[in-house]
């Protein structure tokens, strides 16, 4: 009998600052039999982003950047890219805005998770200004990450309802779920054609 070649999974990086949610799904998608990518390194400009507690759980090398100088900070980054031989930067809450620089060299193989159905709602406090503004839908996008904030182009997005008496605490959670399940589906989506 045959044995079966095990697909070879790329090599992809988180980069977060907080609680991490969208990195621990990732993970767990990532351990997926037929999954097409393996977490292979985590960074954060926080050593005490809850986050991190995913990477020693799930054994990922972890790196914590001291982001007081930019262009420090992304060159070991970018060091410990290539030692990993990362095909694929996620960024999943990462309240760092990365250097024209950078975005250049990884060009088409950075991607974001923004809680708003981009172009709205660009930025920060987006459920905030979705209530504000009664809209009556709202979601989140993965896209490519360019030089523009949440500009790059659209990978997927995914819409949801806005119901009546919804505070943005409400909708949060809402596209917070939403989130969980658009982002493993885009990476795979782009990794096909990497």
């Amino acid at each position: 009998m045959q044995k079966s070649i095990g697909i070879k999974k790329a090599n992809v990086a988180v980069f977060i600052s907080g609680t991490g949610s969208n990195f621990k799904n990732l993970i767990q998608h990532s351990l997926k039999k037929n999954s097409k990518y393996k977490i292979s390194l985590v960074i954060s400009n926080k050593s005490k982003a809850k986050g991190l507690i995913y990477a020693k759980k799930y054994k990922i090398h972890k790196k914590v950047i001291n982001y007081k100088n930019i262009r420090n900070a992304e060159k070991i980054i970018i060091d410990l890219l290539k030692r990993k031989k990362i095909k694929l930067i996620c960024l999943a809450g990462f309240m760092k805005i990365l250097s024209a620089n950078f975005i250049k060299k990884f060009k088409g193989k950075i991607i974001n998770i923004h809680p708003s159905l981009l172009p709205k709602y660009k930025g920060l406090n987006t459920h905030q200004k979705v209530i504000k503004n009664r809209e009556k839908f709202s979601g989140c996008t993965v896209h490519f990450v360019n030089s523009k904030l949440d500009s790059g182009k659209i990978i997927l997005q995914k819409k949801i309802k806005i119901l009546k008496g919804d505070t943005s605490e409400k909708v949060a959670k809402r596209v917070l779920k939403e989130e969980h399940l658009l982002y493993p589906k885009a990476l795979e989506k782009i990794l096909i054609n990497l």
